[in-house]
């Protein structure tokens, strides 16, 4: 039998995986992570995070985030009072990044958690949010940024670049100090309808930023790279996979997965097609998520496929749900393989 680590590079790598890979096991690294992969350094430390129907919190960025309950993740609070870049044109004097600069000491403190991974079974893998594109709405609002690529074009490239350079930095901390195999990165780029930016602008906005980002990454020895992207982006995977891109986790069902893997499935792997608003509600049962996980194990085959609920890491907001999850799937290998 392979280990989870060994199944998933037999998966996604067209070979002879013996069973579905099962959701996030592969990149369970750390189980007292809320989503079971590792986070922590002193940078991360240093931006505050609201905890799911706590209070808001102010992060390293100055943007104020919300956790409601019942919902998925954190999002920005957005009104005038906390918006924290109201003019694009104005980005590099109000616009801080947060630093870099921590002793030794400060991310030798982590390391341990890095040293009880079983590398034999997972790979050590580092959890990342927000990314580039969400970093920029993150600042400014998601109106305002989509207005700004229209109308303050060469400003919003600078900021792109402003962000993309920290990234960069902190990106080079985290490979000095933790070495790490997988990084699993967020960043949302649509809806579950369209991308928020057409190809066309994308290309021009992020394939350079992101090349170089990724790029580095894997210049550094990370064998994967993870992108958590919980919505349409078809359109897009031509430039995944050519940011080095080696896994689209999130790649929900309006994204026809199935002819995405015959199209593309040599060259980047996807991971999802088990969307959370089908599953992951209140009312949720066994039979309902043993339709979907069907479906989506008959539909998208054995390999440069993982099955997987849609949000961006281990877990669900409805107690119960990823567990029935991964039940369903285990059923499946034992039918399929």
């Amino acid at each position: 039998m392979l280990t989870k680590r060994q199944n998933l590079l037999e998966t996604i790598r067209g070979g002879n995986p013996d069973r579905f890979v099962n959701q996030y096991e592969a990149f369970d690294c750390s189980p007292s992570s809320p989503f079971g992969m590792l986070m922590g350094d002193p940078i991360s430390a240093a931006s505050a995070m609201p905890a799911p129907g706590g209070a808001p919190a102010k992060d390293a960025w100055g943007v104020t985030r919300a956790w409601p309950a019942n919902v998925p993740g954190a999002f920005p609070v957005h009104d005038e009072a906390h918006k924290v870049l109201k003019d694009i044109a104005k980005w590099e004097k109000i616009v801080k990044a947060p630093t870099l600069d921590y002793p030794q000491s400060e991310w030798d403190k982590y390391k341990p958690k890095i040293a009880e991974v079983d590398k034999n079974e997972v790979f050590v893998t580092l959890f990342g949010a927000p990314g580039i594109f969400e970093q920029i709405h993150y600042l400014m609002g998601m109106d305002d940024s989509l207005i700004a690529f229209y109308e303050e074009p060469e400003a919003m490239k600078e900021l792109i670049n402003y962000v993309t350079e920290w990234k960069l930095g902190y990106a080079k901390l985290l490979c000095d100090n933790f070495a790490p195999e997988v990084i699993f990165q967020h960043d949302d780029w649509g809806s579950h309808r369209s991308s928020f930016l057409s190809p066309d602008m994308f290309e021009e906005f992020f394939l350079e930023p992101y090349k170089k980002w990724y790029g580095y990454y894997k210049g550094r020895g990370v064998q994967l790279v993870v992108h958590h992207n919980d919505a349409y982006s078809a359109n897009l995977v031509p430039f995944m996979i050519e940011m080095k891109m080696d896994i689209w986790q999130g790649c929900v069902s309006t994204n026809n997965v199935p002819e995405l893997i015959k199209k593309y499935g040599s060259k980047i792997s996807f991971m999802g097609d088990i969307d959370n608003g089908l599953v992951d509600r209140g009312d949720w049962n066994q039979e309902l998520v043993a339709k979907h996980v069907r479906r989506a194990c008959e539909e998208n085959g054995k390999h440069y496929f993982i099955p997987c609920i849609t949000q961006g890491g281990k877990g669900a907001v409805f107690d119960g749900v990823y567990d029935a999850i991964t039940v369903e799937i285990e059923k499946m290998s034992k039918e399929m393989f």
